[in-house]
């Protein structure tokens, strides 16, 4: 992946991190029983964080102290 791709990538998947939060918030807020939802919600959210995470790690070049 072109560090170009790799920004891109990041940007979609901020975006994506960021409506899954409002859409967490706005279950809990609307006293959502689905329990089940919000968890498989958060969990994608976690997912997207590792992902977000790794690409991340690859735009630092490695320094070796």
């Amino acid at each position: 992946m072109s560090r170009e791709d790799i920004m891109r990538r990041l940007e979609l998947l901020r975006v994506e991190h960021r409506d899954l939060d409002s859409a967490i918030a706005a279950l809990v807020d609307a006293g959502s029983s689905d329990q089940m939802q919000i968890a498989r919600l958060k969990k994608r959210k976690l997912r997207l964080r590792d992902e977000i995470s790794a690409l991340e790690d690859q735009l630092v070049p490695d320094i070796i102290a």
